[in-house]
């Protein structure tokens, strides 16, 4: 498989070659801190494509270094008496022509040529200081994989469409779309149909009810695609939904941001002790809110705010400030929040995957970016004990008890060089603050495994690893970490580890893998005995996205989403192999996948556990 517009380069990289800055400087001559106010989305975009084609130049640098990495290790194998290896010829040859030929080459020879056990078990302490160095199997999958009309189950998928508009459910015993909707019928001009949860339906193909997230605003015009919108006409959007599908076709029931006030537009996750009530968090307006599912009553809202020790972007979050955890209320007369649409924003469109950076150098305008923190999704413990909210700018995850209407409880640092655990000051009766001396690094998705035993964070962009805590004990301030897990490939930005999701009996965690626009992402699966990496599924598709689990374990769906604009499918994987099985077409840019859990048991392997 090639990857679209991929350029083949010719130069000589250097394997040892220094790793360039993540993003490079724009110039502002003595400015410190260029004030956002005056960057529009034109800006940003010319911006965020000189990073991007920064990160192509980097990412095809790795390919070229790891190619030389690999022929000459394979020269010195050559010259050796023949040694029985974990690869055969047969498959060197298969990844020497599959997609993206230098980088699996290298990758799998990186692999190969270090045959053997190590003495590092791959399992990265939270002392540890290097990536694992056992060997790791890279497989390139097949481009014209195809299902063939197999059957993958009793199960329904469900599949949001984002600049789509709208969501789609598909029967995965016969491969048909069961119905679909679409929000620009409710009047809603700017509906980026974003994430969604379900909840258990003993047969989803005669009925099932979901919530689903729309973001607004601006959100629409960070991707480049021609349009007549701009940033003075764009509708507001930011929408909760609640949808029913009777058996024959998909109706809204209910607009919960119009019912509380609140607009809320990134992760909603369904409380998996009782599915009686969800949580939706928006990054933008660093918000987190719980709802009761029967009245549709905000049970609790958190507002999350970031005050600096450094009032300038560019040392905001790394030099330490303070987190202050609020809870807000609604208006007493008329019982709303007056937070529709964009209302509240504290920046003009999402941080993008990867998009911390562009915050910190003032590439990102809003009315309030110092304050930012990116608290943009909260899952629950598998037993619904506890709620955790990831706080992506703080690099780490903020721990809520439902026992005491979520108040903070811990606040977990997931770096690997930063403490396991800042102290959460209570201030008053609705106020809480968490003071840090400095942030390594900004950090993204976060998941519970179904058992319950671990917690996990992704370390992205100044660090690019997999975090782990245990959080066996019953009191969560005695969470510890206890191990990075780190391919010896990541380098800088890219390849970058991004969604997930458990096996049944918690044994794998299923990552997808992020390579810049528009090469194609990848799977790795983690053995969670020893932290180690078993194997990587690379050249799948462009941005991958979230994978979801069959509840029978057979299968792993992971959509991708083509950057809203490129090639689109959802990926299929057999679980007992775990290699790439087939590719069902999808017509949606997806950025989120859900199989409808048929009992309440289910709920502790969906998304609302692990984002």
């Amino acid at each position: 498989m090639t990857e679209p517009t991929r350029e083949t380069s010719t130069a000589t990289v250097s394997s040892d070659t220094g790793v360039p800055p993540l993003i490079t400087p724009l110039e502002y001559g003595t400015e410190p801190n260029p004030p956002p106010a005056k960057t529009s989305i034109d800006e940003f975009l010319k911006r965020n494509e000189e990073v991007l084609a920064k990160d192509r130049e980097e990412f095809q640098a790795y390919l070229v270094a790891k190619h030389e990495q690999a022929t000459r290790k394979a020269r010195e194998e050559a010259a050796k008496p023949q040694v029985k290896t974990k690869v055969s010829r047969r498959t060197m040859l298969n990844v020497a022509v599959g997609t993206a030929a230098a980088a699996e080459v290298a990758v799998l020879g990186y692999s190969a040529m270090n045959g053997g056990s190590s003495s590092d078990n791959g399992v990265i302490r939270a002392v540890g200081t290097g990536a694992q160095q056992s060997p790791i199997t890279r497989e390139v999958v097949d481009s014209r994989a195809d299902i063939r009309g197999q059957s993958l189950g009793n199960w329904v998928a469900l599949l949001p469409t984002k600049m789509g508009g709208g969501t789609y459910a598909i029967d995965l015993n016969s491969n048909r779309v069961l119905g679909s909707i679409w929000y620009w019928n409710y009047g809603d001009y700017n509906p980026i149909s974003h994430h969604l949860c379900a909840f258990p339906s003993s047969d989803p193909t005669h009925g099932f009810e979901f919530v689903n997230s729309t973001q607004g605003g601006q959100n629409s015009l960070i991707y480049g695609i021609p349009t007549n919108v701009t940033a003075e006409n764009v509708p507001g959007g930011t929408n909760i939904y609640r949808v029913r599908y009777d058996g024959t076709q998909m109706q809204m029931i209910e607009n919960v941001s119009e019912t509380t006030g609140l607009g809320l537009g990134v992760h909603v996750t369904v409380n998996p002790k009782d599915a009686q009530s969800y949580f939706v968090t928006d990054g933008q307006k660093d918000i987190a809110a719980c709802f009761d599912r029967t009245t549709s009553k905000v049970k609790a809202a958190l507002r999350f705010d970031w005050t600096p020790n450094v009032p300038q972007l560019r040392e905001a979050w790394i030099k330490g400030g303070t987190l202050t955890i609020k809870k807000i209320y609604p208006d007493e007369k008329t019982g709303l929040y007056n937070l529709r649409g964009t209302k509240g924003n504290k920046i003009d469109w999402e941080m993008v995957p990867m998009g911390e950076l562009f915050v910190e150098e003032g590439s990102l305008p809003g009315e309030a970016p110092l304050t930012l923190t990116g608290a943009d999704g909260t899952v629950w413990h598998p037993e619904g004990r506890w709620a955790a909210t990831v706080v992506r700018l703080c690099g780490g995850i903020c721990i809520l008890d439902p026992e005491k209407n979520f108040e903070p409880a811990a606040f977990l640092q997931f770096n690997k060089d930063s403490q396991d655990q800042y102290k959460v000051e209570q201030i008053d009766k609705d106020t809480w603050q968490v003071v840090f001396d400095k942030i390594h690094s900004p950090g993204h998705e976060i998941g519970f495994s179904p058992d319950g035993r671990f917690l996990v964070m992704m370390n992205n962009l100044r660090e690019n690893n997999c975090s782990i805590f245990s959080c066996s004990d019953p009191d969560p301030t005695k969470w510890r970490k206890i191990a990075h897990v780190e391919d010896p490939l990541w380098r800088g930005k890219y390849p970058n580890p991004f969604h997930m999701v458990f096996s049944m009996d918690s044994s794998k965690l299923y990552l997808s893998i992020l390579h810049p626009s528009p090469a194609y992402s990848g799977i790795m699966v983690i053995d969670t005995k020893t932290w180690t990496i078993k194997k990587e599924i690379q050249g799948i598709g462009p941005d991958l996205q979230t994978p979801a689990i069959t509840y029978d374990g057979k299968y792993v769906l992971t959509p991708f989403s083509g950057f809203q604009r490129q090639s689109t499918g959802i990926s299929v994987i057999d679980t007992s192999t775990d290699t790439l099985i087939g590719i069902l077409p999808s017509n949606g840019g997806h950025h989120d996948c859900v199989i409808i859990p048929t009992k309440l048991e289910h709920m502790k392997h969906t998304r609302s556990c692990t984002l």
